[in-house]
Parts: structure tokens; sequence; C-alpha cells
């Protein structure tokens, strides 16, 4: 097992043609959006009657809280790269208030500060407590390393304190864990911010008593009729064999997984959770994944039914759920040091999860669905509003996910402009990755300061003819793991240049999928495409793809923010005019139009109008 250590985004200086202007709107028209939007909504003001010890006037649903953490995470990204950024006044007003609600016990949440005092851990499966205190110290982590100030951070370990008070094993406490996974993964980032070893074993607790179906006896149901799946209590940590139940809550559950993987000391423990770790992987990816990356196909319980069931109308794949799939793959990637891992990371970043807000920061999908008849929209906030600081927490934090590095080797995972700087063998390193990705196919790498031994690029799952080139000379191409291996004495002139061809390709499912038999998406590089109706010769449902004709791309520098579109030739049904009173004809040839198409993260900004990622295929 290769183990990789992260590399932070505090240590990375984006740079980026495409990311770089979506960190600034993020910036300074995301982030004041969603304060704005917290203060309108109640999450902020629910906070303040908590301080004041109020006991009425209380807004919104019983996980409010979680909401706001997730915007000081955000903001707390932005303030490591842009510490005069006016929304750091705004951090400091929302901490005031955190401390001044805080209870002496630790306990901070103000729904049961205001309305439910006496209700405090009745009801784990449904209220968030630890979900929403999963979020706050998740916000307090972000906020140390950004500010280095522990202010936040010195709430969040007074409640972790409380919460290691109230369960665990010992006989003073009691078992128990959150119906919605989260308040793990923010334990072992406690763990590694403080050197408390207490908070990891408290997420090893939560983790592997999960599935014992406390709920059912939480709510006095008998286990006969119990189905746990919902909020993975349907079966012990160590023994699932598929993704199933709530799409976010099962990644965030994997996620924690994967962090007790890396950090526990028993090698069997670790040997277990690996092999359910890459079951589970291998039929999320291979069977319950739509193309554009998310997870999540049904809308009732916002998750899975059954393998290959991936409707397109229908299609849930919230924003957050592609969230926590990059969150899981990222770990996954760590722990055993290999692409593939990162090429799910990437499709779901630049296709599901970037899909979730609009070129204006202001909009937002909750859901994500494949095709529309153009009635669904971004809206500008949700009653519940996990999506919108969630994907806004990922965007700020981009510069985690870029690089990684090994005992002898740095890793680039993402092909985004930046600098990096880092020690590897206990020597200063710093490189500097430039590339017009997504749109461009060339990645060009110096290294200023210091010589990595090995160089490790990525080299992507559509990549299909990779060429490597140092000072412009052709070099042979070796692969492990799914990177391309690079061993050289660097020099600062040395200029290392990756060519990842990006022809347009025409995508097929497996034929098990129903939705998608006998049609085809469009997809170049990480981006998957769809068509929408205002840029076709005619409505969606009368146009077929011909496969034999080309695909062509289009630099469009004035639309949509600048795209890359693909151009090719489509087969027409004619219209109810054409056929006049017949209701049969015999097959004939039928006429050749060009259509368009545009990435899906950028649908929803023109007129309203159908769109579709699967066609059929002539």
């Amino acid at each position: 097992m290769k183990r990789l250590r992260p590399i932070s985004f505090a240590q990375v200086a984006i740079d980026d043609a495409f990311w770089t202007p979506r960190q600034t709107t993020n910036r300074t028209a995301t982030l004041p959006h969603l304060f704005q939007e917290l203060e309108r909504a109640g999450n902020i003001p629910n906070l303040r009657l908590a301080a004041e010890g109020k006991r009425e006037g209380y807004q919104g649903p019983v996980y409010m809280d979680s909401d706001l953490y997730k915007a000081l995470e955000a903001a707390a990204y932005v303030l490591r790269q842009h510490p005069d950024d006016p929304i750091r006044a705004k951090v400091d007003e929302v901490i005031d208030i955190l401390e001044r609600a805080q209870q002496p016990d630790g306990y901070l949440n103000s729904y049961f500060q205001v309305v439910a005092p006496d209700k405090r851990w009745t009801n784990l499966r449904d209220w968030h407590e630890l979900y929403c205190a999963g979020h706050l110290i998740e916000a307090a982590v972000a906020h140390y390393y950004a500010t280095g100030s522990e202010r936040l951070l010195n709430i969040a370990r007074r409640f972790a304190d409380y919460i290691d008070s109230v369960f665990g094993d010992a006989p003073n406490k009691r078992l128990g864990y959150c119906g919605h996974p989260e308040i793990e993964l923010a334990l072992f980032r406690l763990a590694h911010a403080t050197g408390e070893p207490r908070y990891q074993r408290l997420a090893e607790f939560f983790l592997l008593n999960r599935g014992k179906k406390i709920f059912a006896q939480e709510h006095n149901t008998p286990l006969e009729q119990y189905d746990g799946a919902i909020w993975q209590d349907n079966l012990p940590l160590l023994e699932h064999q598929e993704i199933v139940g709530h799409a976010v809550r099962a990644a965030y559950l994997f996620a924690g997984a994967t962090d007790l993987a890396a950090e526990t000391s028993d090698p069997a423990l670790r040997e277990r959770l690996l092999q359910m770790l890459l079951r589970v992987w291998h039929n999320t990816i291979s069977r319950r994944r739509y193309i554009t990356g998310g997870i999540g196909n049904e809308p009732k319980h916002e998750g899975f039914t059954a393998d290959y069931e991936l409707p397109n109308r229908t299609a849930y794949q919230e924003t957050c759920a592609s969230i926590a799939l990059i969150f899981w793959a990222h770990r996954l990637g760590l722990l055993l040091g290999e692409a593939r891992f990162y090429d799910a990371l990437e499709r779901a970043l630049y296709n599901g999860a970037l899909a979730g807000v609009s070129l204006d920061g202001k909009r937002f999908f909750y859901v994500n669905p494949l095709e529309s008849d153009g009635t669904h929209h971004r809206k500008g906030w949700y009653g519940c509003a996990c999506c919108p600081p969630n994907i806004a927490r990922l965007i700020a934090s981009l510069g985690d996910y870029i690089y990684a590095q090994g005992d002898d080797a740095l890793y680039v995972n993402l092909y985004i402009g930046s600098r990096v700087n880092t020690t590897l063998n206990g020597a200063p390193l710093t490189l500097e990755l430039r590339t017009g990705y997504p749109w461009q196919e060339t990645a060009t790498i110096r290294v200023p300061v210091g010589a990595p031994r090995r160089l490790m690029l990525r080299v992507p799952e559509w990549c299909r003819a990779p060429e490597l080139r140092m000072n412009g000379n052709l070099i042979p191409l070796r692969i492990e793991s799914g990177y391309a291996v690079v061993e050289h004495d660097w020099t600062p002139d040395d200029a290392l240049e990756l060519r990842l061809p990006m022809a347009p390709a025409l995508m097929e499912a497996h034929p098990r999928v129903d939705a998608d038999r006998w049609q085809a998406a469009i997809q170049r590089g990480p981006l998957v495409y769809c068509l929408e109706e205002c840029d076709q010769p005619a409505p969606l449902e009368r146009i077929a793809i011909r496969r034999d004709h080309p695909l062509h791309s289009v630099w469009e520098a004035e639309l949509l923010g600048g795209i890359v579109a693909l151009e090719g030739t489509a087969e027409l049904l004619e219209s109810d005019e054409a056929w006049g009173d017949a209701l049969y004809r015999p097959l004939g040839a039928r006429p050749l139009k060009p259509f368009r198409a545009i990435p899906y993260y950028a649908w929803d900004h023109r007129r309203p109008c159908p769109m579709r990622v699967w066609l059929p295929a002539v």
C-alpha cells in the first residue's frame, strides 16, 4: 500500500484561467450572498437567540447551524489567501456569537438551546446534532490553519470534549452515532490539528459501532420491520457490500472509514476496512455513478435503488453527493496512491459538482438531472440549503486536491495552474504548473527550487495517447498505478510538457442501463457535454447524433464565460407538418443538420429550454 501525504491548500497558490475566475467569484459573490441568506433565513439569528438565552423565535429546520458552519469553512479558506477580505469581519462576528452561545458544558446547537433544551441526544437518527457539531469542527480546523487563531478551534474542542464525555465504550458513556455521518471526518481533522488522540478514538467508536440498529430502538421499530439503509444503519461497517441509502450520508461514511483505515494502528482492522471500501467503491463507480460523476439516482431517499438504475430526467445527483464522492475519492487516492480515484474525483468536480453553482456564483442546483424539459433551474437559496455553502467550501479549498507527496515523489493529481511550495526528503521544493486545462491539451511543469527524485503525473482515464517531452524532446512514457513516472535531474530551466489529447468522443453506457440504451453522450477531456434546445435546429426529441460524422471543437470566448463548444451532425425527424395525415410511411433518408453541445456544468444560463446529456445515436 502506497500511502501518500496530502499537500494543503495553504501551500498552493492557484493561478489558472479556468479556476481562478471561479475562485474569485466564489470569494466576491458567493460568500457575501451566503452570509446574506444565512441572516435572512435565520441561521445566524438562531444562534443570536441562543447566545441571548431566548426560548422563542427560532427559524427553519433542526439542522440550520450546519449550513452556517460550511460557509464559515469556505470563508476560512478564502482568508488564508486573502487575509484582508471583508468577509473577515463577518467571520469574527459569528465567532463572537458562538462564544456567547456555547453552554458551560461545551454544548452548542441553536435548535436545542432555543426550542428543545430537554431533548438533547433523544433523536440521533433525525435531528443532526452530531452532524452539526461535525461541520463546526471542520470550520474550526480550517479557520485555525488559515488564520492561526484558536478562537473557533477552542469552541470546537470544548464541544468535542463534551461529546466525548457522552458517547463511548466506558460505563458512564452511551452507545450512539448520527443518522447523518459527518462528525467522523471532522474528528480525524481535529485530531490532526490538535494532536489529541481522543478525537480519533471517538471517530473510531462512531464508525465501528454503526450498524447496531440503535435507531430501531430509538424509534420503537420492531427489528423485523426495520431497514436502516437510509441512515447507513443497515449493516456493521465492515460488512457493507454495496453503496445504499442516502448518497451524501453513504459517501461521508465511507470517507470517514477511509480516514480510519489510514490512521488505525491495527493492521487487521486496516485490511478489513480496505477490503470493504474497495468493494463498495467498485459497486459505486461501476454500477451506480452517472457519467457526470455524481451519485444518487432517486429523489425519494436522495440516494440509491439498484445497480445500473440511472434515469436521466429524474436523476437526483445532489450537488452535495458529488462533493461527498470527491471527499471519499481524495482519501482513497491518498491511502492507495492510485490515479483511478483522482479520475473519479476529476469527473465529479468538473461536471456533477461544478454544475451546482451558476457562473455568477449566486444561484445553485440542489438536484442535477441529466435531462430537463426546461423547467429545472438554479435557485438563490433553499429551505434545506446544504448545497450552496458546500460547493463554496469545495471551490475555496481546491488547492487541497491538486498535489500529494510520497517519501521520494511529488504527485500531480489535477491539472490546475498553480505553484506549490513543500518539503520533500527534507529539502525545499517548489513546482510550477501552467496549463489551459480543461480546454487545452498541454500542461507545462517547471521546478525552480529543489529536484524531486520522482515526479508522478496522473494520466487521466479518458486520455488514450499521452505524450511527455522534456525541453522539447520526446521521452519514454512509464506508467505506474495510473501515473506517468518522471525521473530526472532537474535544473531551474527545465520544462516538462505533458500533452493530453482531447479529441471529442461519443460515449455509450453499459447495456443494462435502460435509460441510455442505444444512446450516446459526448465527452471532451474531463468534461461531459449536453445539448440545450436553444442551440439546435429542431426540438431535442427529434434529434439523433450521427456516429459517422466527426465532432469539432470550437472556442467561444464570449459564450458562457468562455467555453469549447462541440459541433457535430444530427439526423432529424421531420415535423408533424411534413408528415401530413400519414401515420406510417416507408423508412427513408432523413435531413441532416448541425448541432451544438456545451459543457454540462454550463447549462441553464440562457433562456429556459429542454436539455439532454444522452441522445439517440445512429
